[in-house]
């Protein structure tokens, strides 16, 4: 008929695949800020038309209600006016994937999406004071930091990354220095001789915390075999204590120490790995001045 006005043409429906090229960001307790800031990547990458309606809102969806008072949604008479309406319901079922499932229901009759990213806020992101605690709490875990001698420095640097990431988050942003010195602090025992060296290395206050990373990375190996070498010889050592007795009671009795000895020997192969360790920092530091084996016979074994 003449005085029907036409259907509006309906909008090419995106590839569903847009929205699985990227993870969805899920909403976990005491994370908002990060969270958010996820989900800000995760929207413009995925359409960055469904982060303008959640940013500007959209038109009000208008209604009408029938004779029994049933409310029902005026469709759109454009095309254009059609896919924004999609873009709507897109942004709003995204932001209620994200969010736990207990908090659903509560969400859930909230019209439009940029008014539940507003209630979302208003939920999990605080206040003054609750962010206040939870900055005070990522300091004490930064003071309390440490490098666990078994997990390894991998994990160790991720935490230390994750850790760094939130306090900036939270405005108390980690300056170089303090982050490479701390790192280099808490680094366990098997690592202090590394450790000591790299704390007084000129320009380490400076230096990126992904470059101190990789330099240390590169000791991990050598580290690790010397604490194997010397846990095997404690092992050893515990083993034959009862030969080891039996031996030094027939010294004794001949007028034999064999505590010097021992001492000695184990003295001359800490001091010896030690010395084959720095000169190999050195010799690897390009910036560095290079060291050789008069230089590292200088420093006193208890600075090494």
């Amino acid at each position: 008929m003449s005085g029907e006005e036409p259907a509006p043409q309906m909008a090419p429906v995106e590839s569903p695949q847009m929205i699985s090229t990227v993870k969805l960001p899920m909403l976990k307790k005491g994370e908002y800020t990060l969270w958010s800031m996820r989900m800000e990547q995760y929207l413009t990458n995925t359409d960055y038309g469904l982060w303008q309606v959640i940013m500007n809102g959209d038109e009000p969806v208008q209604t009408t209600k029938d004779e029994n008072g049933v409310e029902t949604e005026v469709p759109p008479k454009t095309a254009q006016a059609l896919l924004q309406r999609q873009k709507e319901r897109k942004a709003k079922s995204i932001l209620l994937l994200a969010i736990p499932d207990e908090y659903q229901l509560r969400f859930h009759t909230i019209k439009d999406a940029k008014s539940l990213w507003a209630a979302i806020k208003s939920r999990f992101g605080g206040n003054v004071e609750s962010k206040k605690m939870q900055k005070n709490v990522l300091k004490q875990q930064f003071e309390n930091f440490f490098v666990s001698d078994t997990k390894g420095l991998d994990k160790a640097y991720n935490r230390f990354q994750k850790l760094i990431s939130k306090l900036e988050v939270h405005g108390a942003a980690v300056s170089n220095k303090n982050a490479n010195q701390k790192f280099l602090r808490a680094l366990p025992s098997s690592w202090n001789n590394i450790a000591l060296i790299m704390r007084n290395k000129e320009g380490i206050d400076e230096l990126d915390i992904d470059d101190l990373y990789n330099n240390l990375k590169v000791f991990e190996a050598d580290i690790k075999g010397s604490s194997g070498s010397s846990s095997n010889s404690q092992n050893v050592a515990f083993l034959s204590a009862e030969d080891t007795n039996n031996i030094n009671e027939v010294n004794t009795a001949n007028g034999v120490s064999t505590t010097a000895g021992h001492s000695s020997q184990g003295q001359a192969s800490s001091s010896s790995y030690t010395d084959d360790l720095m000169f190999s920092f050195f010799s690897n530091q390009s910036n560095s001045p290079q060291l050789d084996d008069e230089d590292l016979e200088q420093i006193d074994n208890d600075d090494l």
